[in-house]
């Protein structure tokens, strides 16, 4: 069963929400505005969920999981204001229908661990994204052991997405948010999770973890190591293509990276576009990594 575990769909009343909203994060018709980035024309037919659909029957998907975008911020407002906007989130992505399910989303400023307990009873709802400007140090990844501790109860895993840019400005390049103040959030989350304390979920990196685990060597000659590899520890692929995926399966393996494409943000890559894989490698990818993320089992 093709899972792709990382894309952005956002229902109609979230879209009104952000409307209605005069600071950042806002929506003026199409155009979104976040802190720290230059204002973003969204296409209309990207949230469009008949067209969402269409594609992925298309692309032979059985599950698309789709999150909310943390760089909008929306799980560092403050709870009072969050709340509205996570349940806007909440009961319109519950209501796609198949092939969706849902990454859940949290405030990360006031945490509300019951909340999030019944959020993740429902049946569409896959896990927890967390913005990885919340796990940024040892200590951030050990404050939210309350809402990790709910993952761990519910039995489902964790997706660690960039979250907001702030300080970068609006003079430079619109893609300059996700090549360097994502990256280094990424890198810094998958850092403080492995040197931290907290409870034992699955956990996924967006992104390869913003190709984290390539820095091993440079790690263990500033005194760190990589040390044994934790099976409950995966990366998705989205924004990366074969090059960047054989790099870090060689220090990773194959069991831990699973599928995610970003629609509408990027496309994926074609498995038997890496060169030495072949359909073992395609069924890892699309099928049996993405159940052990979500179901801790192999098919």
């Amino acid at each position: 069963m093709r899972t792709d575990c990382h894309q952005h769909l956002w229902p109609a009343a979230l879209l009104d929400a952000l409307r209605e909203r005069t600071d950042p994060p806002y929506l003026r018709g199409w155009t979104l505005h976040l802190p720290g980035e230059p204002p973003c024309a969204i296409d209309p037919a990207a949230h469009d969920v008949d067209v969402r659909r269409t594609l992925e029957r298309a692309d032979g998907t059985a599950r698309a999981l789709v999150s909310l975008s943390s760089p909008l911020g929306l799980e560092h407002l403050p709870g009072e204001e969050a709340e509205p906007l996570l349940r806007a989130w909440h009961d319109g992505a519950r209501a796609f229908g198949d092939p969706f399910g849902l990454w859940a989303a949290a405030g990360v400023t006031d945490l509300d661990p019951a909340g999030l307990a019944a959020t993740l009873r429902h049946e569409r709802v896959v896990g927890l994204q967390l913005p990885a400007t919340a796990l940024a140090t040892p200590r951030a990844v050990e404050r939210l052991a309350p809402l990790l501790t709910e993952c761990e109860r519910a039995g489902k895993p964790v997706l660690v997405h960039p979250g907001p840019a702030a300080g970068t400005g609006d003079d430079v390049p619109g893609w300059w948010p996700a090549l360097v103040p994502y990256v280094q959030q990424l890198q810094a989350a998958w850092h403080a999770w492995h040197t931290a304390d907290h409870p034992a979920v699955r956990i996924c990196f967006a992104a390869l973890a913003g190709l984290a685990p390539l820095h091993h060597e440079r790690l263990a000659a500033r005194g760190g190591a990589l040390g044994r590899l934790d099976p409950d520890v995966h990366y998705e692929t989205s924004s990366y293509g074969p090059r960047a995926v054989d790099a870090l399966v060689r220090v990773v393996g194959v069991d831990p990276v699973v599928l995610g494409t970003d629609r509408p943000y990027a496309q994926p890559f074609e498995a038997a576009d890496l060169p030495g894989f072949g359909a073992a490698f395609a069924h890892a990818l699309t099928t049996a990594n993405p159940a052990h993320l979500l179901e801790g089992s192999r098919p």
